[in-house]
C-alpha cells in the first residue's frame, strides 16, 4: 500500500511538469519503477531522476518515459518495437498499453536482467531479444509505433520499412551539439518530421555486447 502511494505521488510530480494524458497516467502508475532500479538506488526510485544501470548505462527520468509514450499517441496500437531495452522500464510502461511490446538490447547483460524483471511481474506481452536494434525485428513488422530509446545520427531505413503506414516512430536524434526529440510520421509510404525538444539519452552503438 505504501508503496503503490509512491508511486502514485511519482505520477503526481510528472503530471506538474508534463500534463498526462489519463491513459498514460494509468500506464504509469500500474508499473513499480524500484522494480527496474539498481538496488543501490532503490531508495531513489521514484524520484524524476535518471538513474545509473551497468555498462555505463541509465534508466530514463520517469518524465521522459511518460513524454515519450504520450508523443507515441498510443490509442489504439497493435504493437510496439522498442530499439534500447536498457533496465526495461520504459517497455514496462508501454506494455500496459498494447497487445504487445517487442524490445531489442545490444548489451547481453541487461538484457538477460530484464527479462528477469518481465517474468517476475508478469509481463508476458513483452518480448525481447539480443540484437543490434538497428536492424529491428523484421520477422514482426510491420509495428504500429517504434520507440528509439537512445540517441541516433539517422534513422536506418529497415526501421522505418517495418514501421506500418500510418505509423509514428519516436527518437532523440543527434543535430549538432544537442539531441532533440523527434517524432516521424510515415503516411502513403512517406515520412514526415516533427521536432519536439531537447533531451539526453545515451547513444546508440553498433553491433552487440556479450
Amino acid at each position: 500500500m505504501i508503496k503503490r502511494r509512491e508511486i502514485q505521488k511519482m505520477a503526481d510530480a510528472i503530471d506538474r511538469q508534463f500534463k498526462l494524458d489519463e491513459n498514460v497516467r494509468n500506464a504509469i502508475v500500474k508499473v513499480d519503477r524500484e522494480a527496474f532500479v539498481p538496488t543501490a538506488f532503490r531508495h531513489l526510485a521514484y524520484n524524476l531522476d535518471a538513474l545509473p544501470l551497468k555498462e555505463s548505462q541509465w534508466i530514463s527520468s520517469p518524465v521522459m518515459v511518460a513524454k515519450m509514450t504520450q508523443h507515441l499517441d498510443m490509442e489504439g496500437v497493435d504493437s510496439v518495437l522498442e530499439v534500447g531495452c536498457g533496465s526495461g522500464y520504459q517497455a514496462a510502461v508501454l506494455s500496459k498499453m498494447c497487445r504487445r511490446v517487442f524490445t531489442i538490447e545490444r548489451i547481453n547483460e541487461l538484457l538477460k536482467s530484464a527479462k528477469k524483471r518481465f517474468s517476475e511481474l508478469e509481463l508476458h506481452n513483452i518480448f525481447a531479444k539480443f540484437d543490434d536494434g538497428q536492424m529491428g525485428w523484421a520477422e514482426y513488422a510491420p509495428f504500429d509505433r517504434i520507440i528509439f530509446s537512445a540517441t541516433a545520427t539517422q534513422i536506418p531505413q529497415v526501421i522505418f520499412d517495418q514501421l506500418k503506414d500510418g505509423g509514428t516512430l519516436i527518437a532523440p536524434m543527434q543535430e549538432g551539439d544537442l539531441q532533440i526529440l523527434t517524432r516521424y510520421y510515415k503516411r502513403n509510404g512517406r515520412i514526415t518530421t516533427e521536432t519536439i525538444e531537447q533531451c539526453l539519452f545515451v547513444p546508440v552503438l553498433n553491433g552487440t555486447q556479450r
